[in-house]
């Protein structure tokens, strides 16, 4: 049975496509590609179609990542799709709890940053209207998060 794995943020160009490309790779170097799908999105449709943002994509890319995603919003089905719908902030994981509208899904929704264990807030900050060094804060943030997501995925999936 194949886990499914959504990250979320706003306008789905920074933080969510960073830690998609991150887990992607983790998922790659681990040989779970089959075990593990990996996508993300936005709760806003504003970027639809566009890459991840070029400071995002040019800080990943200095690490050696790929950030292969196109924005897309967050929509409904989604909750029921994936296993593990991921937000960045807290304002998102509203969004996404709103988008439930109270009714049960298959997801598991909760904050991105809970799997970081050196996290001092349960929040990856956008980095969109600051410099560069927010982009590459964000990276690190997501990549430990990205390390403790695939700890939990393996622990609660036997033999991946």
């Amino acid at each position: 049975m194949r886990t499914r794995v959504c990250f979320v943020c706003l306008g789905n160009i920074c933080r969510s496509p960073t830690a998609e490309g991150i887990f992607l790779d983790l998922v790659r170097r681990a040989g779970l590609d089959s075990a593990i799908e990996v996508d993300s999105a936005g709760t806003a449709g504003w970027h639809e179609g566009k890459p991840a943002d070029a400071r995002a994509r040019a800080t990943a890319t200095r690490r050696g990542i790929t950030l292969p995603s196109r924005s897309r919003p967050l929509v409904a089905g989604d909750l029921d799709r994936f296993d593990w719908v991921l937000a960045m902030d807290r304002q998102n994981l509203a969004d996404i709890r709103a988008l439930a509208g109270g009714a049960a899904t298959h997801a598991e929704i909760r904050l991105f940053r809970s799997f970081d264990p050196e996290a001092t807030t349960d929040e990856v900050p956008d980095p969109y209207y600051g410099g560069d060094q927010g982009f590459e804060d964000v990276f690190d943030m997501c990549t430990r998060a990205a390390e403790g997501l695939l700890a939990t995925i393996r622990g609660a999936s036997p033999g991946t």
